[in-house]
């Protein structure tokens, strides 16, 4: 813009008069000045696209691939306000010394980038926000096992090879059929296409996802396990892979691949083979705004994230309700002071919101794979007690229940005991008014406001760390600050091999083997049933969530991304809580089960 200026003032004015005039303008014009900062960053997007090309560039080839991954969970892992809040939280409780450990395996290309550990996603490079995008798993060139997420991604603009599980047999032919409108030379017009497509066997092994997900700390916690809980699973004994139940048809199940082109070049499809299914379906789930998720090129066109931050989705910007009724003299922020943009705006976020209610259906699929209910026994039920038991079974054979980062994972068993009025008499597995579990970690119960409680039924692992002066306690976090003023992560000071963890923490893990199941066990005294009649009955829900509140509460001291508040994040993980499966019994004394399959339909397993 400035070179546009200076052009046209030159003919008039001697150089360095027209330079003078070109930097008073510059001073006196903040928009000027805003414009050439918007297009130096532009350029620079440029000049990192051809080291990281974008999601966004394969979607020209590959829309179905893209459609499936932008609503992803590795989608999602970088957009994550809880996950970039407890990044920061740990970076400070360490010192710093934490370094990239959590964020390389979030953002692969804002760690090659070298970019700051920690900064609001909006100032990231555009390919740095895409999370787990196309290049971290199909510019991999080395088999790196079990690195926590530390891998080097082969550089190179879109013309480069990729890696892939097939090698360049198609591409080949697509190349030189002369059917597909395609550029494989640099500088030249057309559909640029990377040019080749290297065989790399290991992107079909479960050892690939190892390589993330697989969490050991630098003093020898293991965080995450996820790989090696399968590796000793009796899938892996069947030669079963990660790839087969979270890649299938059917999520959380191994029930084969569909058989669809890879691409689509120019509106023509590459011959039909094995594919994968790239939405990943998984325990997390989007608590950000709709345009900022799923990943949408229209979205980001459109507008920069924090316009969109302005843009009041929920007042129903954009709808005919609110826009036949738009109050007069209601200023509207600057982006979308017009109203065709509102609507338009309005479109996005509706495409949005449907690709969100399709992974919801799929993550509900994934966690019933697993989470079910088995038998109720009922040893007694009468006007001196009742007392049952419930079979909560992990019904997959690939990994515990959870897995992964089970520490704080939300998975719980809600029972109800009513009379024969409908009067609770009875109730476990109920939240806090913060909509936490009533656990030690539980807000209210350590204030003492409400009661421990002692049924509970909890799947979510626990932190323990270990005192400076003996002893041991419940953490949220992992980062033990009790032994030192100074709380730097260091290597261990012992042997970590001969003792199997670190000294100063450890996690108690509480999931559920493969194939084997959990009996809690319930009573409802004398006392409490005083003043009810029967028949009694007992309604049973499996729920899950992805982290408990009282984690943002941990870390909502350096704040949330996207001006969120702490209220707001609370409020979008309670409202992703899942019911897995339901079941409603009478409690009569005797063994009742149900064989009625789980339904994504009405989220139940059955009654008795």
């Amino acid at each position: 813009m400035f070179n546009q200026i200076f052009l046209k003032i030159d003919k008039y004015l001697p150089l360095a008069t027209a330079w003078l005039l070109v930097s008073a303008l510059i001073i006196c014009s903040p928009s000027l000045v805003q414009a050439q900062e918007e297009a130096e960053k532009e350029h620079e997007k440029l000049i990192l696209e051809n080291r990281f090309p974008a999601a966004a560039t394969c979607r020209t080839c590959h829309p179905d691939h893209y459609r499936e991954w932008s609503v992803s969970a590795h989608a999602y892992a970088q957009l994550s306000p809880v996950f970039n809040a407890m990044h920061a939280t740990i970076m400070k409780q360490t010192n710093g010394t934490n370094g990239d450990f959590c964020v390389r395996c979030h953002t692969q290309v804002g760690m090659n980038l070298k970019e700051a550990e920690f900064m609001s996603n909006m100032d990231r490079h555009p390919t740095s926000r895409e999370g787990i995008t196309c290049v971290i798993c199909h510019r991999v060139d080395k088999d790196y096992g079990k690195v926590s997420g530390r891998l080097g991604i082969v550089e190179g603009d879109i013309f480069e090879a990729v890696y892939g599980p097939t090698g360049n047999k198609e591409l080949k032919r697509v190349i030189t059929s002369g059917e597909y409108n395609i550029n494989t030379e640099r500088g030249k017009s057309g559909r640029a296409i990377h040019t080749d497509v290297e065989l790399f066997k290991p992107i079909s092994t479960p050892a690939f996802c190892g390589s993330c997900h697989d969490v050991n700390l630098v003093n020898g916690f293991r965080l995450e396990e996820a790989f090696s809980d399968f590796k000793t699973s009796p899938a892996a004994g069947k030669g079963t892979t990660c790839q087969e139940c979270h890649m299938g048809k059917e999520p959380g199940k191994k029930s084969g691949f569909a058989v669809a082109p890879a691409a689509i070049v120019g509106g023509k499809p590459t011959t039909p083979r094995k594919r994968t299914n790239h939405m990943f379906a998984g325990p997390d789930y989007s608590v950000i705004h709709p345009a900022f998720f799923p990943h949408n090129t229209n979205a980001s066109a459109m507008a920069t994230m924090r316009e969109w931050l302005t843009f009041d989705h929920k007042a129903g910007w954009g709808t005919d309700a609110f826009e036949n009724n738009v109050p007069a003299g209601f200023k509207f922020p600057p982006r979308w002071t017009a109203k065709d943009d509102r609507y338009d705006a309005r479109d996005i976020i509706n495409e949005n919101l449907k690709l969100l209610k399709e992974i919801e259906v799929q993550r509900l699929q994934v966690l019933q794979a697993g989470y079910q209910l088995g038998a109720v026994v009922v040893d007694r039920a009468d006007a001196e007690g009742i007392k049952f038991k419930v079979e909560f079974k992990n019904a997959m054979d690939g990994h515990s229940v959870p897995t992964g980062f089970d520490a704080e994972r939300v998975v719980y068993l809600e029972v109800t005991v009513t009379d024969n009025n409908g009067k609770v008499v009875f109730r476990s597995g109920d939240m806090d008014p913060n909509g936490d579990l009533r656990d030690p970690h539980s807000l209210y119960v350590h204030n003492g406001e409400l009661p421990r409680d002692k049924y509970l039924f909890s799947l979510q692992s626990k932190f323990i760390v270990r005192m400076v002066r003996g002893g041991e306690r419940e953490q949220i976090l992992a980062v033990n600050y009790s032994p030192s003023a100074l709380p730097f992560l260091r290597p261990s000071t012992s042997s970590t091999i001969l003792l199997g963890r670190p000294v100063g923490a450890r996690k108690h893990r509480q999931v559920i083997p493969p194939l084997q199941s959990e009996w809690p066990k319930y009573e409802v005294t004398r006392s409490e049933l005083a003043g009810s009649t029967g028949p009694y009955k007992a309604k049973l829900k499996i729920i899950a969530g992805m982290v408990p509140v009282n984690l943002v509460d941990e870390i909502k001291g350096v704040g949330f991304d996207y001006n969120m508040s702490a209220k707001e994040v609370a409020e979008g993980v309670l409202a992703g809580h899942l019911v897995v499966g339901e079941r409603e019994i009478t409690l009569t004394k005797g063994r009742f089960t149900s064989d009625q399959a789980p339904s994504a339909k009405t989220n139940k397993l059955g009654s008795e």
